[in-house]
């Protein structure tokens, strides 16, 4: 895996950062980042376009130190300055390499998957400082995650790593002396290029005593506080800080007390802040490099780069997978898709491919017209969408792909966001969206449009809707103002009457279909399924049929033999009119059809389950006659096509396909499905005797300018970020302004992941939770380091490695093995581990493979052959270790009255395993701590809420013995809770419910404002971004939860000392508070 994840820490995200400008360009490169000053002040490193780049730290032409196509970030210099450390991705993963100032090859220092990202050289010059989420020491207390990474070092010419500290300390840099290490905390996992949040999870600046082992807290502001600096004489420091409310330079007394702003740049924030021996500091801002000298002004280094691109910026991309947004043209000729946000149509059966569109900017929303000789689609361009509509412009040439010409015009083009255009079966008019939330029609003879619904039935971003047969209606995804689940509305097309609600079920109903020439409806609905035990988890669905007709609501109802004799009558009767009733079926799919009188009394009698069994449906169709379904469904792995006779209910798999997603579309005579699944086209005769799928070959091409591209994902995201933020306000940020902030560095952006970290720092702006962009891309021989599920003991230093302990559940924790701490694992697949050499190199790539160890237990030499498992794996064992400690703490400490839960994150599997806990093991304590320390969040605040807060009000009992109480499925007893500041989105939204709704006292620290609905949106390239689209309130104060704070009741901080001793003193707090609790409580045991 190559992460570039711009929501992960700002060392984490690491990304190569480029520029483009040319060496004459009069304000030379820009979006120049990562800027290292030589100790002796003369030389500046930074990165650019991928590469290190040196360059006089006066000014002037930059040389390239690094040469690869890999992305050379972060350098450090080492004490001599004839070093430099820097992180590389040159193995699917950063890794930190070492190269002398001069260049030539560089040395790769470390091997281990885990991204490692080097802060600095120690004083002596012998090793070098870096962050690693490897794996924490057996000892420490914290939660196992990878958003805090560990503090290692390794010699600065090779060998085995060494832990450092277990807890995070990242950026940091040792005093002169060595004695101490001034670092930034890491307590969560917040995109780090966020600004101007002032909350509990913004960085602070500590010093560690290394001879102590003492950690000191020296800055305290609300905000951000990051990359601290010792002065040269260890008296103070410099530091960014956003306390003048963007990241300036400061400076303090290693004391405390007041800090002194040293500069006092506004808008966009300074960063990358490194200083010399002689106080001279050197850091980023505006995409320039500055260097500021003790007791002076700030200072831009003028620097040009001359840089040739790593990759051509017009490349040719070949379509043949990949496919989305699947249409069958009304002939059934052709399909037309999208790929990589162009339009293209394919012949029905493969074998050629013509490309409609060539734009930077995407389209969507493809639909053939009736008569099949155009296209329309939505288009952002100009900065706005807009409907286009495309035509072939040679009479000679029927069918598009094989035209040469053809012609584009707007439809519909005015000053709003038009979309998801969609024509009126007999084609002279148009319905579409505009501005998101309102469907209007447009008549495209006289260009007169009209408003069928509004925001009032419309939220959201993407619509579901369909014209009737006759052009009279249009069914659509009703969300009705302040319910949750939607509903099937009816509209008429002509803009008169009301709005009907179909379903009014209270279920999820969506995604409706016409069938039987509109003498009903299918849709899917989750109200048969099965579900999860959480309120938000997924649920399984059916595909219902709802008739507007009584005459074809008795048909249907007809049992095969009463249909059998209608069908027969009907035969004779058509026999003895004579064959003049030959061909009219398909002449009338060639003509409009008549128009519909819906019976819309009495719908709830005239519903019916199509679907024999509930499932996760990914699509449906009912055959022409009305008599099968066919449908995708998931019963087990992946999505399978699926038919069921609807009047013998007889049901049987058509494909096995073990799809992820797909969709379906009938051909004129529906005869054929055409299948776009996991982004492959098919064609399928489904009512053959043994169906099979074929493979609709593509064979196109798309011109990609990466460029222009780019520049349009970047107004895309500021386009959609202004229409759909959850807020108007923006939190303060102008964000008209910011565009052309931001805008101004694509020029200068060479790389995926440079552009994926301004669209970061541009997002960042608005200073909320769910935003930010990632940009991760995998290749077979990418690093992936497997475990042995053991923890190393890190201060052996000899041959092999040590074992310190056995994760309970792993590869090695086996009864023929019986391996035990102080045993030296001294080869891995005959090759000895050197006290050199780090085991990570031999486990590479080594996951589920037959592995060879040689271990010596005691003076006896043994082989073991073992599997080792995924990085993936070890973190489950070490979240089910560390639960298991916490468990056995309170149990331990209560004496067996006290029960322990931990709710990783907000979903189904979590409740029921706080479900099966509580009501299982821990059902007759007296209490239970409640432990969501590090929850990423999800949906699960009222199923929790509701589950902890339950009042005991019957007994099942005797006059000796109770059998049971209402409510049996909730907890009646006290509990504790415990968060802290990586609590995040609904793990905020508990925290702030559970103080709210006063379910007991809340234990540990504050937690940041998160509790906020995600939304996530991937780019053509692989992209993926994200703000929130919809906030949460308070609905008694109506104050937005989004950077509101929730406070604990018993605020506590675990220690970096204690916790890396074994101590939980949170947790200590919790079962205090809650032993308190019960003793006050008088239990009533059922």
């Amino acid at each position: 895996m190559k992460p570039f994840l711009a929501t992960a820490a700002l060392l984490a995200s690491a990304t190569a950062l480029a520029a483009q400008t040319p060496s004459t360009s009069p304000d030379g490169a820009s979006w120049m980042r990562y800027p290292a000053l030589s100790p002796d002040g003369r030389t500046l490193v930074f990165t650019y376009k991928g590469d290190l780049y040196t360059v006089p730290s006066s000014g002037g032409a930059a040389v390239p130190l690094t040469s690869h196509a890999a992305n050379d970030v972060m350098p450090v210099w080492s004490r001599d300055g004839k070093r430099i450390a820097f992180a590389s991705d040159r193995h699917g993963n950063y890794d930190v390499y070492v190269v002398g100032v001069g260049g030539g090859e560089p040395t790769r220092l470390t091997f281990h998957s885990a991204p490692e990202y080097p802060y600095s050289f120690t004083a002596d010059g012998a090793r070098i400082l870096f962050g690693a989420a490897r794996q924490d020491a057996a000892a420490n207390r914290l939660y196992p995650t990878a958003a805090q990474p560990e503090l290692y070092a390794v010699s600065a010419t090779g060998g085995r790593p060494t832990q450092v500290l277990t807890t995070p300390a990242e950026n940091a840099r040792p005093s002169a002396d060595g004695r101490f290490l001034i670092y930034e905390d890491r307590k969560g996992g917040e995109n780090a290029w966020r600004k101007h949040h002032t909350s509990a999870v913004a960085r602070d600046v500590w010093i560690l005593d290394t001879r102590s082992g003492e950690h000191r807290q020296v800055t305290t502001f609300a905000g951000e506080d990051r990359d601290p600096v010792f002065t040269k004489d260890g008296r103070a420091f410099h530091y960014l800080s956003e306390a003048s409310g963007t990241l300036n330079v400061h400076r303090m007394s290693v004391d405390g007390g007041a800090s002194q702003q040293l500069t006092q740049f506004t808008g966009v924030p300074v960063r990358f802040l490194s200083m010399a021996d002689d106080g001279t500091l050197a850091f980023g801002w505006d995409g320039q490099i500055y260097t500021m000298a003790a007791g002076g002004k700030a200072q831009r280094v003028p620097i040009t780069v001359t840089a040739d691109d790593k990759s051509n910026r017009q490349r040719i991309l070949a379509v043949t997978q990949g496919a989305q947004g699947l249409v069958v043209s009304p002939n059934g000729k052709e399909v037309a898709f999208l790929y990589r946000g162009d339009v293209f149509v394919n012949a029905a059966e493969g074998g050629g491919t013509k490309r409609i569109t060539a734009t930077p900017e995407a389209e969507t929303g493809l639909e053939f017209s009736p008569d099949g000789k155009a296209l329309v689609y939505a288009s952002e361009r100009g900065g706005k969408w807009a409907i286009y509509e495309a035509r072939r412009a040679r009479d000679a040439e029927p069918y598009f792909y094989v035209s040469t010409v053809v012609r584009e015009t707007p439809l519909i083009s005015n000053e709003k966001q038009n979309t998801h255009p969609s024509f009126s079966p007999d084609g002279k008019t148009l319905a579409y969206l505009e501005n998101r939330n309102t469907l209007r029609v447009i008549d495209l003879a006289t260009r007169q449009a009209r408003t069928l619904l509004t925001e009032k039935e419309l939220f959201g971003n993407d619509h579901w809707f369909q014209w009737s047969p006759d052009g009279k209606w249009i069914a659509f995804d009703l969300d009705v103002p302040g319910i949750a689940p939607s509903e099937v509305g009816l509209v008429r097309a002509d803009g008169t009457g009301q709005v009907v609600n179909l379903t009014q079920s209270g279920f999820n109903d969506a995604r409706p279909r016409w069938i039987l020439g509109g003498k009903a409806m299918m849709w899917f609905s989750n109200r048969d399924g099965m579900k999860s035990v959480a309120q938000s988890g997924s649920t399984q669905q059916d595909a219902y049929a709802m008739f507007f007709d009584r005459e074809a609501w008795e048909r249907f109802r007809l049992s095969k033999d009463e249909f059998t004799l209608v069908k027969d009558a009907e035969e004779r009767l058509a026999k003895a009119r004579g064959d003049s009733a030959k061909g009219k079926d398909s002449a009338a799919a060639r003509t409009p059809a008549k128009p519909l009188t819906l019976d819309l009394a009495d719908l709830d009698a005239r519903r019916a389950r199509l679907t024999v069994a509930s499932a996760s449906l990914g699509d449906a169709l009912v055959s022409r006659d009305g008599e099968t379904l066919y449908y995708l469904a998931r019963f087990e792995r992946g999505l399978n096509l699926w038919s069921t006779n609807l009047r013998s209910r007889e049901t049987k798999m058509v494909l096995q396909l073990n799809a992820n997603g797909g969709n379906m579309a009938w051909d004129r005579e529906q005869k054929f499905l055409y299948l776009l699944a996991d982004s492959t086209i098919s064609r399928i005769d489904p009512s053959a005797a043994t169906p099979k799928r074929d493979v609709v070959s593509l064979a196109g091409e798309n011109s990609l300018d990466v460029d222009a591209e780019r520049a349009a994902m970047f107004d895309h995201v500021w386009r959609r970020t202004r229409d759909t933020f959850y807020t108007g306000g923006f939190h303060g940020a102008d964000w008209t302004t910011l565009r052309a902030v931001y805008a101004k560095y694509l020029p200068h952006v060479g790389t995926n992941a440079a552009f994926t970290e301004l669209l970061a720092e541009l997002l960042g702006e608005l200073n909320v939770s769910h935003s930010g962009a990632s940009y991760a891309f995998t290749t077979p021989t990418d690093d992936a380091t497997a475990s042995l599920g053991l923890f190393y003991d890190q201060a052996y230093v000899g041959p092999g490695v040590k074992v310190a302990e056995v994760i309970r559940g792993g590869p090695l924790d086996r009864s023929d093995v019986r391996l035990r701490p102080g045993a030296i694992i001294r080869a891995v697949d005959g090759v000895d581990i050197e006290p050199s050499r780090d085991i990570a190199e031999l486990l590479n790539r080594k996951a589920g493979k037959n592995v060879l160890l040689t271990i010596t237990d005691g003076g006896a030499t043994s082989e073991v052959v073992v599997k080792p498992v995924p990085p993936a794996e070890e973190g489950r064992l070490l979240y089910a270790r560390w639960v298991r400690r916490n468990a056995e703490e309170v149990d331990r400490e209560s004496g067996g009255q006290l029960g322990y839960v931990h709710i990783p994150g907000m979903n189904d599997g979590a409740y029921r395993t706080t479900f099966e806990e509580i009501m299982g093991k821990y059902a007759t304590r007296q209490g239970i701590v409640v432990d969501t320390r590090n929850n990423g969040g999800g949906d699960l605040v009222a199923d929790l809420a509701m589950f902890l807060s339950g009042q005991r009000f019957f007994d099942y009992t005797t006059d000796t013995r109770s059998a049971g109480y209402e409510p049996n499925f909730r907890w009646t007893r006290p509990t504790v809770a415990i968060a802290n500041e990586a609590n995040y989105s609904d793990g905020h939204c508990f925290a702030y419910a559970y103080k709210q709704q006063k379910l007991g006292p809340l234990v540990g620290m504050p937690v940041p404002g998160t509790c906020t609905f995600a939304g996530w949106e991937s780019l053509p390239d692989g992209i993926r971004w994200g703000v929130p689209g919809l906030g949460v309130k308070d609905a008694t104060t109506g104050q937005y939860l989004e950077n509101l704070q929730t406070e604990p009741d018993v605020k506590v901080r675990n220690e970096q000392r204690a916790a890396a001793a074994g101590k939980d003193q949170q947790l200590e707090a919790a079962v205090a508070a809650l032993k308190k609790l019960t003793q006050q409580r008088t239990a009533v045991v059922p």
